[in-house]
């Protein structure tokens, strides 16, 4: 048995035939770098930049797991980043428990800051955010990030929900009129934006008009595409001790509401493309199509050309099926 501090020394606790190794992951205050070892797919590459999190939202149990905001060394970051463009990737996912958080720890380092040295790496093509919190969209954020070429005008920000009373039972460090002001900047600073979420139904005290308030908000918002969970009690937080547990069935009908709103609106979204040109850089193949991703994340299917896999190429969008889009290059 190994802590999560313990995880690089697994080898050689085997080879002593020691039975556990664990310390406080509270006390860990430097990033575990494992250096080069990201799973890559052939396209695409998921980079952890950070691990742990101050936030102590009352439902998640991360901060106790996981620990404190520790941040990887920005030149670990590019030099594995650097190899992997040399293998031929062209897409990077910047990845962590908490990635907005990137830097806190370090001197004279941030999120932006890592994404304009990233963004001059030569054979990177895109570079793609992972979930962000949305107190980090300042203006000032927004104003740096215009100069990213490369980064991919997909946000996926963790909304939780849109009621200010369940927010704060929470203890997230947004109310939802910041959130409004958050997805306006950036349908400013990037017209073609795409916005995804997470949604948590069913919060201890979650009443009706607490949910009917976080619907309209959602509905509002307009979200491509919301990913919704049902509240799950997790023991040692604050949340698995409130009272006024929702019953399971009142989740699943709210959860069933929310998912049919996320449904129509995604196909809404992608009616809207049809006739327009995207690059879309093609990832993986099957018998008759060529699949890939517009840098906003719309998913985009071609009919199949093997030699076009792990290419960027201009597409016109011809019609929609379910939730794809089919094109001609």
């Amino acid at each position: 048995m190994v802590g999560t501090n313990e995880k690089n020394k697994i080898v050689e606790l085997v080879e002593k035939k020691q039975k556990s190794q664990i310390s406080d992951v509270m006390n860990q205050t430097e990033f575990l770098d494992f250096g080069s070892i990201t799973h890559a797919e052939k396209t695409r590459a998921a980079i952890k930049i950070q691990d742990g999190c101050n936030q102590f939202c009352t439902y998640c149990i991360i901060p106790y797991a996981r620990g404190r905001v520790r941040s990887r060394k920005m030149e670990s970051i590019i030099q594995e980043v650097q190899g992997l463009t040399k293998m031929g990737i062209k897409e990077i996912v910047l990845t962590g428990i908490h990635i907005a958080s990137y830097g806190k720890d370090l001197k004279s380092v941030s999120l932006d800051k890592l994404l304009f040295e990233l963004n001059n790496i030569k054979g990177l093509e895109r570079i793609r955010l992972g979930s962000l919190e949305p107190t980090i969209i300042t203006e000032q954020f927004l104003e740096n990030l215009k100069a990213i070429d490369k980064l991919c005008h997909h946000f996926h920000l963790s909304l939780q929900s849109g009621c200010n009373e369940t927010l704060k039972r929470m203890n997230r460090k947004y109310s939802t009129e910041e959130f409004i002001e958050v997805t306006a900047r950036l349908r400013k600073t990037f017209p073609d934006v795409m916005l995804t979420t997470d949604i948590i139904v069913g919060f201890p005290g979650e009443t009706q008009i607490e949910f009917e308030t976080t619907y309209e908000f959602l509905k509002k918002i307009k979200f491509y595409k919301m990913h919704i969970f049902p509240y799950s009690q997790r023991k040692g937080t604050k949340a698995a001790q409130m009272t006024n547990q929702i019953d399971n069935k009142i989740k699943e009908a709210r959860s069933k509401k929310l998912i049919e709103l996320s449904n129509k609106n995604e196909i809404s979204y992608l009616e809207n493309y049809i006739g327009k040109k995207m690059e879309v850089l093609l990832e993986q193949s099957d018998e008759l199509w060529t699949k890939g991703h517009t840098s906003n994340y719309l998913e985009v299917k071609i009919p199949k050309n093997e030699a076009m896999e792990n290419e960027i190429k201009l597409v016109e969008i011809i019609q929609r099926e379910g939730t794809e889009l089919i094109g001609d290059v």
